[in-house]
This record gives C-alpha cells, structure tokens and sequence, in this order.
C-alpha cells in the first residue's frame, strides 16, 4: 500500500514538474484583465463598418 501511494504521488510531482516546464503557468495576469478591453475591440470593429457614434 505505500508503494503504490508513493507511486501516486510521484506520478504527480512529476506531473506538476511537466506542467511547470511547459508554461502553464507563465501567464497569469492577463486572463484576469482580459474583460476590461473588450469594449476596445468592438468600438475599433464598428469604426471600420463606418457606424461609429458622435
């Protein structure tokens, strides 16, 4: 029973190791602020339709 839960858990540093190495977590602010320029990218698509607002 301890071999086979070591195993697990070795399984899963290695995992978090693989996770690590490959950039899964380089980037964590911009998801975060990602909502906030939304509205930028639709007033830009409805100036070039030629609708924009005064």
């Amino acid at each position: 029973m301890l071999v086979v839960s070591l195993v697990i858990a070795l399984f899963f540093l290695v995992s978090f190791f693989w996770a690590i190495r490959s950039g899964q977590y380089d980037d964590d602010y911009t998801p975060s602020v990602r909502i906030l320029f939304d509205d930028e990218i639709v007033n830009n698509n409805k100036e070039k339709n030629g609708s924009s607002e005064v």
